[in-house]
């Protein structure tokens, strides 16, 4: 089979400090565009690089068939559009274990590494630590608008059901979810554990976010918690009223603890904020 290569959507100057954003499983770039597009119309100076993993979104799956192969896949990437640049990482959900082994593996090029989300240190879902499925707002007469599949895929992981967070979830998350390649996804997850902690014998020392949400039913927030010591420039933010979907659950203070996130990378950097 082929490796073809990974559909990517670019934002921002092409001179630009690059910020590559990776999706979670399932979805597509655009539950990262739907996020932080807001936040760089407002803060100037950024390339964004948000691409479809494989079997996701637009990227065919060609010869993936494991997390490893997704990692390497992103590497190419990375080779043909950045080659040794310095950039800013930004991972959501299984894109936060992606960024993670993508820093283990490039630890020179990483300037900055933002978690919404993550999958954390235990991998498979069954084993995970996680909150017990909760919902702290919800619009009954909004949701029974909705048609059957529609409710059921928003219902999901929302743990505020507000005809907001429906519009955040149709426009960012419900399209890359009618792309994927069940087929090719389910081939890949036969070896979804990489087989090693990105974190093994090594910290991270460039400013860090992990933004948890304290409902969050599908990865948690416990088991990311034993992982502070390996990032000593970690902000670790658990956010109430926020489940898997954080960003879009409570957008504000997503977009607080962005800019916090850029602006300690710019000081770090000797650049103006």
């Amino acid at each position: 089979m082929s490796t073809p290569a990974l559909h990517v959507v670019e934002r921002g100057p092409a001179q630009g400090i690059p910020v590559v954003a990776i999706h979670g499983w399932t979805p597509d770039h655009r539950i990262m565009t739907g996020f932080l597009e807001p936040l760089f119309a407002q803060v100037s100076g950024y390339r964004r690089i948000y691409p479809d993993l494989p079997a996701m979104g637009r990227s065919p799956v060609g010869d993936a068939a494991s997390s490893a192969d997704v990692v390497d896949r992103v590497e190419a990437m990375l080779d043909e559009r950045l080659g040794d640049a310095t950039f800013l990482l930004v991972g959501e959900s299984y894109g936060g274990y992606v960024a993670r082994e993508i820093v283990r593996r490039r630890p020179g090029q990483v300037r900055g590494l933002a978690l919404v989300c993550p999958v954390g240190p235990v991998v498979e879902r069954a084993s995970r630590s996680r909150a017990p499925g909760v919902v702290l707002e919800r619009d009954e007469v909004f949701l029974d608008t909705l048609d059957a599949q529609s409710r059921r895929e928003f219902e999901d992981n929302a743990v505020i059901q507000t005809p907001e967070t429906y519009a955040a979830f149709a426009a960012d998350v419900a399209p890359g979810l009618a792309l994927a390649d069940e087929q090719g996804m389910a081939r890949i997850a036969e070896r979804w554990d990489l087989g090693h902690l990105p974190e093994e014998g090594r910290t991270f020392d460039r400013p860090t976010l992990w933004l948890l949400g304290r409902q969050d039913s599908s990865v948690g927030y416990r088991d990311q918690w034993e992982l502070i010591e390996h990032y000593p420039r970690a902000t670790f933010a658990v956010l109430d009223r926020a489940g898997h979907n954080a960003q879009f659950e409570l957008r504000g203070l997503t977009e607080s603890l962005f800019r916090d996130w850029l602006q300690r990378v710019e000081a770090e950097a000797g650049e103006p904020g």
